[in-house]
């Protein structure tokens, strides 16, 4: 088990670019591909940093896009590692835009990045611990505990030999949805 510990700030990633035309998609907004990209990228810089190692993507548990991205705007990401494992890390990355005519800045969009530490024969590594600050740093680590939990549960409860499908058709009755299965299915 390693004793490294390295701070959160340490880690920590901000870049900011300006959003072009041919950055947009058929509505004339920022395409969310575009902006998924910059945030993989900046996922794998501050993993990669806190780890000291190559890291790659293993999964992307939430994007919540919350406001639409202007051609000619300021998009400003910034990213930390909120949680580790033994060879995982959980980076969260806020990204925002900035009118810099008005200078206004919205929250456009939250995401959450579990990378994996990996060594040059493609082998995940132990990645170093955290070390938490202050009172945001454990509620983010608490979050991203709690985040892989719920998966973790979903999975062993969708997963399970004994699930059975039957067991929760009465749950989907109160949803816009039509069951018309075969009658021994």
């Amino acid at each position: 088990m390693s004793k490294a510990y390295i701070k959160v700030d340490a880690s920590r990633i901000s870049i900011s670019e300006l959003m072009l035309p041919s950055h947009s998609n058929f509505s004339g907004k920022i395409h969310g591909g575009y902006i998924l990209n910059l945030m993989d990228q900046i996922a794998f810089a501050c993993a990669s940093k806190h780890s000291k190692t190559y890291c790659v993507t293993a999964s992307v548990d939430t994007v919540d896009f919350l406001k639409p991205i202007e051609v000619g705007e300021l998009v400003t990401m910034k990213a930390s590692v909120n949680f580790v494992g033994n060879t995982s890390m959980v980076v969260g990355i806020r990204v925002e835009a900035e009118n810099i005519q008005t200078g206004v800045i919205k929250h456009c969009n939250s995401s959450y990045f579990t990378m994996v530490a990996k060594d040059d024969h493609g082998q995940s590594v132990e990645v170093p611990g955290l070390i938490l600050n202050d009172k945001i740093e454990v509620i983010r680590f608490l979050k991203a505990l709690k985040r892989i939990e719920t998966k973790q549960q979903r999975q062993y409860e969708f997963n399970h030999q004994d699930f059975s499908h039957i067991d929760y058709l009465p749950i989907l009755k109160d949803h816009k949805v039509r069951i018309d299965l075969p009658d021994n299915y």
